[in-house]
């Protein structure tokens, strides 16, 4: 189930994004702070899934009562607006002014799927609503400067960079899915797949299924396994960038 940005109120989300509203403490609790209370709430998202997220459980992984979260944050909403800002901070952001564009917005691609593997409860944030904090929008702003001055319209700088992010967004599922499910199931997809290939072979009648059964036999023995991750996000970056140049040299 999806969750979304923006469900809490505009006014205190923003000024908790922008940290514009500070509150101190009551009953002497200066050792909670905003920071704190959204760090502690990453953990428990990226360790037990943002199904699990809530004021109660944010208060059990910091030892204090749940009412004494709301000193500085109002709800759940606001709370996961700025933990989406927060770790969008966390990506690394390297000159690359002097490299050629597909070079920049490969380093784009790379981080944002990075940062999906170490917090995949944000695969599950929809992305229409985004949160207008610092970290997001400098995020942002530096990933537009990949395309700057290659010869893209504003609207089209915009839309590769939302092209590529999507692309990402789905590859870093494949890859997620497959670490869960060897979690879940005790099983690798390696053998897994050992297990069920030959059954698979005997059910693809190659006369029926004739490129059913060849390719996937193909794909199957050169990746070990139904999907390589990492092979489908290698593959399917460089395919991207070739669209993306097609368009560029037509300009």
């Amino acid at each position: 189930m999806a969750e979304y940005s923006g469900t809490g109120d505009p006014a205190r989300s923003l000024a908790l994004l922008w940290r514009t509203a500070e509150r101190s403490a009551r009953k002497g609790r200066t050792d909670l702070s905003v920071d704190g209370i959204v760090r502690a709430a990453i953990e428990v998202a990226d360790r037990e899934g943002l199904g699990a997220l809530s004021m109660r459980r944010v208060a059990e992984q910091l030892g204090v009562g749940t009412m004494s979260l709301y000193t500085h944050v109002p709800g759940k909403g606001e709370l996961f607006d700025v933990m989406q800002d927060m770790v969008c901070g966390e990506t690394a952001r390297p000159d690359l002014g002097g490299e050629p564009w597909r070079v920049r917005l490969e380093q784009v691609a790379r981080e944002n799927h990075k940062l999906y593997l170490r917090h995949p409860w944000l695969l599950q944030v929809a992305a229409n609503r985004p949160v207008l904090g610092p970290n997001m929008i400098a995020k942002y702003d530096y990933e537009l400067r990949a395309v700057d001055g290659i010869g893209l319209t504003m609207v089209e700088m915009d839309s590769v960079i939302t092209l590529v992010l999507g692309f990402v967004h789905g590859a870093a599922r494949t890859s997620v899915d497959t670490a869960q499910a060897e979690q879940h199931t005790g099983m690798t997809d390696e053998k897994w797949w050992q297990a069920h290939q030959p059954f698979l072979a005997r059910m693809s009648d190659p006369e029926t299924y004739p490129l059913a059964a060849a390719v996937g036999v193909a794909a199957g023995e050169a990746h070990n396994a139904a999907v390589n991750p990492d092979h489908a996000f290698e593959f399917g970056l460089a395919r991207i960038l070739d669209g993306i140049e097609s368009l560029v040299n037509r300009r």
